[in-house]
């Protein structure tokens, strides 16, 4: 390279430094990482201003609890896995609402989603309102003058259960991804050793929603003769291949290199991943439809913006749906733990309660499904609604679903589904209602609800999704 080519190449590299473009949503995340480094994980502040907050809406309530605000149950016995050998003590977080009557009847185990707490409605302990506020007290859906509501955090999770956060009794450090994989039929597990310790041998009710209904579901097929009724909405029996793409979508998070194998727990924990992550999270959540009416295509207020001239798009958040994603994702990624999130997901991936599946996982014998009676598909005449009527062609899978689902044969079961949810499909809701019916469960409820909340609809439907729970638990 001769003296002039050298000059025009430094002019160059000047120019283009002088020129270097600013992206605010991405110099956020610059500014995040300098607080954090001012501070530790686990006093670290709850999030970072965003670019635009758009925090109007019906969003439901998701907080750190304190640990003074929930009981802890404390298990010194070893706790069975599906996956790996036992934990050799486990702790779950739990709060209660209501009165447990005399003979310890009353019981409802309600079952949370992927990322609530035990927190689902103000205690006396914790007056800041719970994810499902609406739907617990008296007179509401779980009625608290009628029913004794426990509900837990689940084991894996980051709010006062055993998970990878914890401290391994073994190694005195966190677990971090040595933690097990642990399985939807674990949690359960771990909430019947909590109700043992309660001394309650049966419930009324098992109760969940999402991940919470993958659970309603596995506690009456664990303990079929202590789960009086069961309650699903917008769950499923067998996580369908989109609902997996969509989780592992958000385990992009692992690429975050503060993420370092899940080994970031007093060091900087993985913002970023975990904003992405959850802004994947949050489509899957909601709908299109409601997104339209709620943000249609407008834009964020721009100062000084010349009327003469066209609008400057710019790369950041621009759209006001754009701003949104940025906020919810902005002010969960410091609230909850990263290898959390990455451990219930695969967990919500495994479940599957088909025939084939619990026998490869060694939870039933081969000799269970061999000698289920002969099943076919008949639609049901109330199974699916009359807009949408049962499919010309069941898919191939509903009859080994029907086989491992024998244990639920004899409890009654609401299942209720959303038909704007793209996470947990109606289409799932339906086959879990056709395979219960085709083992003779003649004591199903099954109901599909309109709008455009999506997935969320059970957080926020307060009137249809609290009245068909309230009916049903009647």
């Amino acid at each position: 390279m001769n003296i002039s080519s050298r000059r025009i190449s430094r002019c160059f590299s000047r120019s283009a430094t002088s020129r270097r473009p600013h992206f605010p949503c991405v110099e956020a995340h610059a500014v995040r990482e300098s607080q954090l480094r001012q501070t530790t994980f686990g006093s670290i502040p709850s999030s970072v201003s965003s670019t635009e907050s758009s925090e109007s809406g019906p969003e439901p309530p998701y907080a750190r609890p304190n640990p003074k605000s929930y009981h802890v149950y404390h298990d010194p016995a070893p706790l069975e896995l599906t996956y790996a050998s036992p934990l050799p003590s486990f702790d779950v977080a739990y709060e209660t609402w209501g009165t447990l009557s005399p003979e310890k009847d009353n019981a409802i185990l309600l079952h949370t989603g992927l990322s609530a707490s035990s927190h689902a409605a103000s205690t006396a302990l914790n007056p800041a309102p719970g994810w499902w506020e609406k739907f617990i007290g008296p007179g509401k859906a779980l009625d608290t003058n009628q029913f004794f509501i426990v509900c837990t955090n689940v084991v894996g999770g980051c709010y006062g259960s055993t998970g990878p956060s914890s401290i391994d009794p073994t190694t005195g450090t966190h677990y971090a991804t040595n933690f097990p994989i642990v399985s939807i039929f674990d949690m359960v597990r771990a909430q019947f050793r909590l109700l043992d310790h309660l001394g309650i041998d049966t419930l009324y009710a098992s109760v969940g929603c999402s991940l919470g209904g993958m659970q309603s579901l596995a506690a009456g097929w664990l303990h079929p003769e202590r789960v009086g009724k069961i309650v699903s909405i917008s769950g499923t029996a067998r996580s369908s291949p989109s609902a997996v793409a969509m989780r592992y979508a958000q385990r992009i998070l692992m690429a975050d290199p503060n993420w370092n194998y899940g080994f970031y727990y007093d060091k900087l924990p993985p913002h970023t991943g975990m904003k992405l992550a959850r802004q994947i999270a949050t489509i899957t959540y909601r709908s299109g439809p409601e997104w339209d009416l709620r943000f249609g295509r407008q834009m964020r207020p721009v100062l000084e913006q010349s009327p003469d001239k066209p609008r400057t798009p710019a790369l950041c958040p621009d759209f006001l749906i754009e701003t949104y994603l940025d906020y919810q994702g902005e002010q969960f990624c410091l609230k909850y733990d990263a290898n959390s999130l990455i451990y219930i997901s695969k967990a919500m991936d495994l479940f599957d309660l088909t025939a084939s599946s619990l026998s490869a996982n060694h939870l039933i014998t081969s000799s269970l499904s061999a000698s289920t009676p002969s099943l076919s598909f008949t639609p049901h005449q109330t199974s699916h609604s009359k807009s949408h009527p049962p499919p010309a062609n069941p898919p191939p899978h509903l009859i080994d679903l029907a086989e491992g689902m024998q244990p639920l044969a004899k409890i009654p079961t609401l299942v209720l589904g959303v038909q704007s949810d793209i996470l947990f499909t109606v289409e799932q809701q339906r086959e879990t209602a056709d395979a219960l019916r085709m083992v003779g469960n003649e004591q199903v409820s099954y109901y599909e609800l309109g709008g455009v909340w999506g997935h969320d609809t059970f957080l926020l439907d307060v009137l249809n999704v609290g009245g068909a729970i309230r009916g049903f638990l009647s």
